[in-house]
């Protein structure tokens, strides 16, 4: 029987090398990207079978990543390992391409339970997870998550609360600087911001980046 191929997506270098020590008796740790463009141009050439990814990558989020992933290589199992616990986010990624979510407080044992899970065609949501979740639901069982930016503009809001320039999100993104301003500024339009701290709110407030 073959071992299932692995890739992880972590801009942690240390905790990567500690996933693959875990995890390589049972399976093939085929590769390890730090950003979440390297980690679309990586799953389309290796295929692997599961792919474990944190929602806090960098140049392009877990999240969206995940999006993209799920419409690139529909039979790969996607894995997140977060340090995230809102149950909303969770909620979100298991409803529209995640098939385990996990903490990265959790176990080695709980993680390779998981994967195990996951191979078998069943989904894992670790406990403390779980139970948010249902707590959310009984506080408000028909409660939605609202999204109300676009695609583009998650990935531009994203570039510029990292830091990056203008012309450096349009050199990521492949478009044009005059593109890239036009997204800032409607997006500062639709949601009444003023500055680039207000951008960067709204980007920690989309979990788009993390706030430290």
């Amino acid at each position: 029987m073959n071992r299932p191929r692995i890739l992880l997506a972590d801009d942690h270098v240390l905790l990567m090398d500690a996933f693959r020590k875990l995890l390589e008796p049972e399976f093939v740790i085929i590769g390890a990207v730090c950003d979440g463009h390297s980690l679309l141009t990586a799953a389309a050439k290796l295929e692997p079978d599961l792919i474990i990814v944190d929602l806090a990558l960098p140049l392009l989020n877990g999240m969206d990543a995940g999006r993209k992933l799920i419409e690139m290589l529909p039979r790969t199992k996607l894995l997140v390992v977060t340090m995230n616990e809102d149950a909303a986010i969770a909620t979100r990624a298991l409803e529209e391409w995640a098939s385990g979510y996990l903490l990265k407080k959790s176990a080695g044992s709980e993680l390779i339970h998981a994967i195990r899970e996951l191979m078998a065609g069943r989904t894992y949501v670790t406990s403390r997870i779980t139970y948010q979740m249902e707590r959310e639901f009984m506080r408000n069982p028909t409660a939605k998550t609202d999204k109300s930016l676009t695609q583009r503009q998650r990935e531009v809001l994203q570039l510029l609360a990292e830091g990056l320039t203008m012309k450096e999100t349009a050199d990521t993104l492949k478009l044009t600087t005059r593109t890239v301003a036009f997204h800032k500024y409607k997006i500062m339009e639709d949601f009444g911001l003023h500055n680039n701290l207000d951008l960067l709110r709204l980007a920690i407030k989309e979990h788009l980046v993390s706030a430290k």
